[in-house]
């Protein structure tokens, strides 16, 4: 993923984002950090195409995915890209194992596929037991769990999570952070945006973002968390 030059302008004059580029590397970790109102997360809407940029570039797998219409770029979304948001927003009505099931349906999964990888990815986010479970019946750590299952369940090019454990406890925000690890240990790329400091400073790369602008990105040694 990358982002060149990027700007984003809303109506009335306001400038979200000035001119910021941002190249993720296939395995990297990344958190982007900064206060309310930075930017962040509508540079994390750009990456992930929810969003059209006013000017600059967004490549995706190399490709400019800049002037594609909307279908298909719909399509390139559900196929290379793994969303988790601060809401889990999974359908009530439906088990876990269904609720992942949704994200293979966006992929373009045949259905005949979808339960066995839905099963192999809620295993992956150590949720094999609460398969049959509707999200009434999990905590709030599980269900968040089971949305990190749907987002790489079709094995993405990068997963975006946006404040992933800002509606969680402390005990359940960090089994969350500490699965997104587990999984860039075995390969997944991750952005995170989060506005908590403490967060960021434990992941091996921080982008700081204020006033649309990316001021410092500092990559951390191996093993290194300062």
């Amino acid at each position: 993923m990358e982002v060149r030059e990027v700007a984003k302008v809303y109506p009335g004059g306001v400038h979200a984002l000035d001119r910021v580029s941002l190249r993720v590397e296939p395995g990297e970790f990344v958190g982007i950090v900064g206060p309310s109102g930075s930017g962040k997360s509508t540079l994390l809407h750009i990456m992930g195409t929810l969003e059209r940029a006013t000017g600059g570039t967004v490549l995706l797998s190399g490709h400019d995915v800049g002037d594609l219409p909307d279908r298909r770029l719909s399509a390139v979304r559900g196929r290379l890209l793994g969303f988790v948001f601060q809401q889990c927003y999974l359908t009530a009505g439906l088990t876990a194992v269904e609720n992942v099931c949704t994200g293979l349906m966006y992929a373009g999964v045949a259905a005949s596929r979808r339960r066995s990888l839905a099963l192999a990815a809620l295993d992956r986010v150590g949720l094999a037991a609460r398969i049959g479970h509707r999200p009434h019946e999990m905590s709030g750590g599980e269900r968040q769990r089971v949305a990190i299952a749907r987002a790489l369940v079709h094995e993405p090019a990068l997963i975006l999570a946006d404040e992933p454990t800002g509606a969680l406890d402390g005990a359940n925000g960090a089994g969350v952070l500490a699965l997104l690890r587990r999984l860039n240990e075995e390969g997944t790329t991750i952005a995170v945006i989060t506005h908590d400091r403490e967060i960021a400073a434990e992941l091996p790369r921080r982008v700081e973002v204020r006033d649309g602008r990316i001021v410092s990105d500092v990559r951390q040694p191996a093993g290194s968390t300062a």
